[in-house]
C-alpha cells in the first residue's frame, strides 16, 4: 500500500531492485561441489560436453548406483583407467602414458567388488582370467577421471552414454559441464578468501599466527603460519608446505615433511619473519587414504613415482597457484623460498611472485633414504644444498 506524507499526498513506494541474474561462473562451481559429493556416496552424475556421460565412480558403486546407471544408460559402461592401472588389468603394454583407457567390460564384471579390485591394485586381486578388451575412449573420458580425483577418489570411472537430460534430470540426478571440472582447481586457488586469524603462539616461534584460507566451496581451508610481521618484510622467508599427516602429526620416518615443517618455522622465527603456507594437499594432492595406498605399493617394491602412478595418478598432482593466491592476499609480494623444489620456484615465478630458492634439506634418517633419493633422481630435487 503506497505510503503518505504529514499533509495526506501519496507517495510511491520506492522502486524493488531487481533481482540480479546467477553468475553462471558460481553455477558451474555449484554444480562441480555437488557431483564430487554424489560421486563420494556412490551416486551417477551426467558429465555435459561433447558427449552426455553418465559416470559412477568405480571406488564407491555400489548395487543402487549401478541399478541407477543401467536405468538411465543408453548403452552398457565401459571402465575408464589411467594408462597404467590399464595396463596392469589387460597384463599387456598399451603404447600411450597419458588420457584414458577403455575397457569393455562383460556383465560378470559388473558388481561393486570386481570394480573395487579393477580399480585398486592394493584391492585382493579379482582379475578376469581373459582380460577385457581396450577401446576408443569416450569425448568426455579426461573430465570424468579428473572429476573422480576431485573427489580423492581412485581414477576409475564407470561411464555409458545417457539418455535424454531431462529424464537424467527426473531422477534426480546431477549435471555438471565437463569444461567446469577441468577448469575447477584453478578457479578455486584464485577466489580463496581469507576467513579467520588469531595470535598462536608456537613452541618455537612463540610471534605466530595463524590465517585460515577458504575456496567457495566451502571444503577444507589452507592455512598461513605468519611468524613475526612478514608482510612488512621487503623478502621475508617462505614455505609451502604441503599437509602431511602421518610426517606432521605422527612423526613418521618414511618423509621427511615433519622435519621441514618445524625446520622452516624455526629458521623463520631465527629470521625475525617468515610465512608457512600449510596447504591442503595431501600425499602431493592424492589425498591420505591414496597415499597409504601408494605406501603399501612401495613395501612391495615400487618408489614413490611409480606408486603414484600405479594407482593411476600423476607423480605430483599438487597446485601452487593456491600457495601465489594466498600470498598475494596477505601482501607479500616477493619471498625467499625454502624448498628443495625447482618446480615451486617456477610455479611461483608463474604466478607473479618474485622468488629466490633458499636450500632447505635434511639429512635421511636410515628408513627414508629411498624416498629422498627417489626425490633426487625421478623428480629433480635439489638436495645437494
Amino acid at each position: 500500500m503506497p505510503s503518505t506524507d504529514p499533509h495526506g499526498a501519496a507517495k510511491a513506494a520506492p522502486p524493488v531492485p531487481a533481482a540480479a541474474g546467477p553468475d553462471p561462473a558460481v553455477l558451474q562451481l555449484r554444480a562441480v561441489h555437488r557431483a564430487i559429493a554424489d560421486l563420494r556416496r556412490g551416486t551417477p552424475v551426467l558429465l555435459d560436453g561433447a558427449e552426455r556421460l553418465l559416470v559412477l565412480a568405480a571406488e564407491t558403486a555400489g548395487a543402487r548406483g549401478l541399478a541407477e546407471l543401467a536405468a538411465l544408460a543408453t548403452a552398457p559402461p565401459v571402465l575408464l583407467l589411467a594408462p597404467v592401472r590399464a595396463a596392469a588389468v589387460l597384463r599387456r603394454p598399451i603404447g600411450q602414458d597419458t588420457g584414458a583407457v577403455a575397457l569393455a567390460l562383460p556383465p560378470a564384471l559388473l558388481s561393486a567388488d570386481r570394480l573395487r579390485s579393477l580399480a585398486d591394485p592394493t584391492a585382493e586381486e579379482m582379475l578376469p582370467a581373459d582380460p577385457p578388451a581396450a577401446i576408443a575412449p569416450p569425448a568426455g573420458a579426461a573430465a570424468a577421471l579428473a572429476l573422480s580425483k576431485l573427489c580423492h577418489l581412485l581414477p576409475a570411472v564407470l561411464a555409458a552414454p545417457a539418455a535424454r537430460p531431462a529424464l537424467v534430470a527426473a531422477q534426480g540426478l546431477i549435471t555438471v559441464p565437463a569444461a567446469a571440472v577441468l577448469a575447477y582447481p584453478d578457479a578455486m586457488a584464485a577466489r580463496l578468501t581469507r576467513v579467520a586469524e588469531a595470535e598462536v603462539p608456537l613452541a618455537d616461534a612463540p610471534d605466530a599466527r595463524v590465517v585460515a584460507f577458504r575456496g567457495p566451496d566451502a571444503g577444507i581451508e589452507h592455512l598461513a603460519i605468519l611468524v613475526g610481521r612478514p608482510e612488512q618484510a621487503a623478502s621475508p622467508l617462505a614455505r609451502i608446505h604441503s599437509q602431511c599427516f602421518t610426517g606432521d602429526l605422527l612423526g613418521s620416518l618414511r618423509c621427511d615433511c615433519g622435519a621441514q615443517l618445524r625446520g622452516a618455522i624455526r629458521r623463520m622465527a631465527e629470521d625475525g619473519a617468515g610465512v608457512l603456507l600449510y596447504l591442503a594437499q595431501e600425499g602431493r594432492g592424492i589425498g591420505l587414504p591414496n597415499k597409504l595406498r601408494a605406501y603399501a605399493l612401495q613395501d612391495g617394491g615400487l618408489d614413490t613415482v611409480d606408486a603414484n602412478r600405479a594407482l593411476g595418478w600423476e607423480a605430483d598432482e599438487r597446485r601452487f597457484l593456491i600457495a601465489a593466491t594466498m600470498l598475494q592476499e596477505l601482501g607479500i609480494a616477493g619471498v625467499r623460498l625454502l624448498t628443495n623444489n625447482p618446480d615451486k620456484v617456477a610455479a611461483l615465478a608463474a604466478c607473479g611472485i618474485a622468488v629466490v630458492r633458499e636450500p632447505h634439506a635434511f639429512a635421511p634418517n636410515g628408513v627414508n633414504d629411498r624416498y629422498l633419493a627417489t626425490k633426487a633422481a625421478r623428480f629433480g630435487h635439489l638436495l645437494g644444498g
